[in-house]
């Protein structure tokens, strides 16, 4: 099947738009706060389709990113206890958040960089952050270093590819498609 290459046409088409940096930028900010999606899913096919752009729009993705960031801060450290504990006994994510408050309380600065460069979810270290009332600079600027190292990276390495990545990765998104799929499946029936 051939799901996935009909997906990423539709992404590269959609990465084109005039109106795609915009959403760039409120994909980014909810990722911060609460949406599952990476903004790398959106940054790539965006500097695929406009390598000279790639900077800005590392820029912008992490700029938005670190605004979402500061959001989630301040609903951690004013709105915890009403609206997000029971979210997140709801969902099933406490035992995760207790790993998270044991980090923080480790090694604090470095979790929150360490959020931001990698693919961990950097909207529960947000949220996290404003609950333990980590100090908000320290915070702030390991979410800055963490974010755009990591969409700088990535706006860098597929501008370096260009178009021979972009043809590989046409020739190769469906296989790649299914086997994240797979993976994803694996993982959850290993972490129950």
């Amino acid at each position: 099947m051939r799901i996935f290459s009909a997906l990423y046409e539709w992404t590269m088409r959609w990465a084109e738009h005039k109106l795609a940096p915009k959403a760039l930028a409120v994909l980014t900010f909810a990722e911060s706060v609460f949406f599952p999606i990476p903004p790398d899913v959106l940054l790539a096919p965006m500097v695929l389709a406009k390598p000279k752009k790639a900077w800005s729009l590392a820029a912008l993705t992490t700029v938005s990113s670190v605004i979402g960031g500061i959001v989630g801060y301040v609903l951690g450290y004013l709105m915890f206890e009403p609206w997000i504990q029971p979210v997140i006994t709801e969902l099933g994510y406490q035992a995760r958040f207790d790993q998270v408050t044991d980090w923080f309380t480790r090694w604090g600065f470095w979790v929150v960089f360490l959020a931001g460069f990698t693919p961990i979810p950097y909207k529960l270290f947000t949220v996290s952050a404003g609950f333990l009332q980590m100090a908000f600079l320290p915070f702030l600027f390991a979410s800055a270093v963490g974010r755009g190292m990591r969409f700088f990276l990535v706006a860098g390495l597929i501008q370096w590819g260009g178009e021979k990545m972009e043809q590989k990765l046409r020739q190769w998104v469906d296989a790649l498609g299914w086997g994240v799929v797979i993976l994803a499946i694996m993982a959850y029936f290993l972490s129950r």
